[in-house]
């Protein structure tokens, strides 16, 4: 009898731990908020026109320099943007379900080749 207690105890207790265990795995989309992937290094383009890619994680809506762009099922965006000569700083804004944000900013320089003066 004791050792029957002792090993529906035993089983109990495991199956608690694994209760807990899932129920956390389950819950850190919502204790850990909104993530954006995207390049963050400066990056140096030659053509006016560009396509920021990437993928947001556990997100309600998604916004570049405050106008919001579509996302995939996967979390993936692809948004055309057309570069200004010089400097650019590209905001990317996440929010999920909760209100909270997570932000990711882009530094792209656009310079055109260079022309040579020839008129033709």
């Amino acid at each position: 009898m004791l050792r029957e207690s002792r090993l529906a105890r035993l089983v109990l207790g495991l199956f608690f731990i694994a209760l807990i265990g899932y129920a956390l795995y389950e819950a850190r989309g919502i204790l850990k908020g909104p993530d954006i992937s995207v390049p963050t290094a400066t990056v140096l383009a030659t053509e006016p026109f560009t396509h920021i890619r990437g993928k947001a994680e556990r997100i309600t809506e998604l916004r570049l320099n405050g106008k919001q762009i579509s996302v995939t099922e996967a979390g993936e965006f692809d948004e055309p943007f057309l570069l200004a000569e010089g400097s650019n700083y590209l905001v990317l804004e996440a929010k999920d379900a909760r209100g909270r944000t997570a932000t990711q900013t882009l530094h792209i320089v656009y310079r055109p080749p260079a022309t040579d003066g020839a008129v033709e």
